[in-house]
């Protein structure tokens, strides 16, 4: 992992979005850069931060360690379901082959926690009890593990200013977005690949405690799109702790306080609720403090979940893309 100087010295160098008309068409979602090319798409991960469904801030290398995880999960799911990924020339870009995006997304969640509006844990506080048309007994605590692992849909929002909206599998046929038989094998393969993430995820000593899968068709065939269990699309939480932290909430001086040692961006959205913000109106500008610490902990869900030392790409990146793009033929 770097160090805090040499992470506070790429404060200067972040990608906060790409502008390459030797690509062609440009559009832009939360967090990363779409170029469109014949049958295939330029997806360029930025180092830009999404939180409460929209753009909150910006983080150095968060770029690289989506784009690095989510080529690596890739090639260890691909014998569960294809994906559409066709290269990685640059640590920042991802050559994808251009699928036809389903309207929902899927998010299987192994225990009941988060803090957003669409969350388990929000709704069930809240004393719902049929949460996207499931059914949740009373008593549960939160960060509690679930008996099995749920799918609980959202429709797919587009675009940055876009919002994800729950769902339940009767309202997806009911308003036409999948057929049965297609959500169906859906199902089937969201648990097989969220199985495959906790079976690695155990082995680097993290609980992947639950991740959202985005699905297309590729000439008619079911494919994963977008990134895969990375810090971005699933809460990560430290396993050698999280029993002793979830026991903790028992204890009436620290209740609520207590949340399991994570990996991931709740990190940041927790940071903003104590700010009193939950998306409504500008911002809060993060503190170098957290900026740094937001980083290190990109960082470190990369390094325990692939095995392998963070090596960050050269500066500035903009140029570096367009470099590696040129040389691998992909640009003009």
């Amino acid at each position: 992992m770097l160090t805090v100087e040499q992470i506070r010295g790429a404060i200067p160098h972040l990608l906060t979005e790409t502008h390459l008309p030797g690509l062609g068409e440009r559009s832009q979602g939360k967090v990363r850069d779409f170029y469109r090319l014949d049958g295939e798409r330029v997806l360029i991960t930025t180092d830009r931060l999404s939180a409460f469904d929209r753009v909150v801030g910006h983080i150095p290398f968060k770029g690289q360690v989506l784009n690095e995880l989510a080529a690596f999960w890739f090639e260890r799911t691909g014998d569960i379901l294809p994906n559409h990924l066709i290269s990685v020339p640059d640590p920042n870009v991802a050559v994808v082959h251009e699928c036809h995006a389903l309207p929902v997304e899927i998010v299987v969640r192994g225990y009941i926690s988060g803090s957003t509006s669409t969350s388990l844990w929000t709704r069930y506080a809240a004393g719902e009890r049929t949460i996207y048309g499931l059914s949740f007994p009373d008593g549960l605590r939160k960060n509690e593990r679930l008996p099995e692992p749920v799918i609980t849909p959202t429709t797919r929002s587009t675009g940055p200013g876009g919002h994800d909206e729950r769902i339940t599998r009767q309202e997806i046929f009911e308003h036409g977005l999948v057929s049965e038989a297609l959500y169906a094998q859906i199902e089937q393969r969201a648990l097989a690949l969220f199985d495959r993430g906790t079976e690695i995820c155990s082995e680097a000593g993290i609980i992947l405690v639950d991740t959202k899968y985005e699905f297309g068709l590729l000439d008619g065939a079911l494919t994963l799109i977008d990134e895969i269990h990375t810090p971005d699309s699933s809460r990560l939480w430290l396993a050698d702790s999280y029993q002793e932290r979830f026991e903790a909430r028992r204890e009436p001086t620290s209740a609520s306080s207590v949340e399991p040692e994570n990996l991931d961006k709740e990190f940041v959205r927790l940071w903003f609720r104590h700010q009193g913000y939950s998306g409504d109106g500008p911002a809060p500008h993060l503190t170098e403090e957290i900026v740094i610490e937001a980083s290190q902990r990109y960082q470190a869900a990369y390094e325990r979940i692939t095995g392998r030392d963070f090596e960050p790409g050269a500066f500035p990146i903009a140029r570096r893309i367009e470099t590696n793009l040129r040389r691998a033929g992909w640009m003009r």
